[in-house]
């Protein structure tokens, strides 16, 4: 792992908190480095014994990234040392320590094996996002933890949410702080006509943004019909520029395209 990322700093208190609480609160702004950072950096702790970390994504998307960017750092393929498990696709391996999760799979490897055999450490990613999945997987874990698994650690991560009032709710589990990596954010309202529809509209900002500045483009819109119709309008507009949609139904392969440096 790069040294330059922030988490870096934190991980050694981080596995030490963790050796000595059940659970731990890990507060850590975006582009600090956790997602990736953590669950590598405790891969090889000693109170982990060579079991596996089961760490929570919410999105399917996210999930495949992050065990992409993991293998990637450790210079292997999917499925190796780090795996991950989403709906309809899983890449793992008798070989897998670290097992990225979305919460349908983790909650119902929880209901179905509630002393979560094997696993050392169980992760909540993003956690302030919150969802009755998320929530409900916390509360099974933790009575897992309470009444089946003294040795099972919980560590909750997230960017924003209130650590000391999360903290409270673990019977004052201990927080740890990681600071972040921001960059400069300019905001810019446009105006676009009331009847011109939205991948429409966006397409053609795209293009004017294109023009202006130098760089590339990042564009969020709501779903995967609307990205598509933008990707069409704007290969139409300009068809130089290399368009690299981004959703969660794409095959593996595409999505990956797009996160390539």
């Amino acid at each position: 792992m790069s040294p330059e990322l922030p988490i870096t700093a934190v991980l050694p208190a981080l596995a030490q908190t963790l050796a000595a609480a059940p659970a731990v609160v890990l507060q850590a702004p975006p582009g600090a480095g956790k997602s990736t950072g953590v669950p590598l950096a405790l891969l090889d702790a000693p109170w982990l014994a060579g079991r596996r970390i089961v760490m929570l994504e919410p999105r399917r998307l996210a999930a495949r990234a992050v065990a992409a960017r993991m293998s990637a750092l450790l210079g292997e393929p999917p499925g190796a040392t780090v795996g991950y498990r989403v709906r309809f696709e899983a890449r793992v391996s008798a070989r897998t320590r670290i097992e990225v999760v979305t919460e349908g799979i983790l909650t119902r490897r929880l209901q179905s094996d509630p002393e979560l055999a094997g696993v050392g450490l169980l992760i909540f990613d993003e956690f302030h996002e919150r969802s009755l999945h998320a929530d409900l997987a916390l509360a099974l874990a933790r009575d897992a933890q309470l009444g089946l698994r003294e040795d099972l650690k919980l560590l909750l991560m997230s960017a924003t949410l209130d650590g000391e009032r999360l903290c409270r709710l673990l019977d004052d589990a201990p927080l740890v702080s990681s600071e972040g990596r921001a960059h400069p954010v300019a905001i810019r309202h446009v105006a676009r006509e009331p009847e011109a529809p939205l991948p429409e509209a966006l397409a053609q900002q795209v293009v004017r943004l294109l023009a202006e500045e130098s760089g590339d483009v990042l564009a969020f819109l709501p779903g995967g019909a609307e990205i598509r119709r933008a990707a069409e309008r704007l290969r139409t507009l300009a068809p130089q520029v290399s368009v690299l949609p981004l959703y969660g139904e794409l095959p593996a392969a595409e999505q990956q395209r797009a996160l390539e440096p």
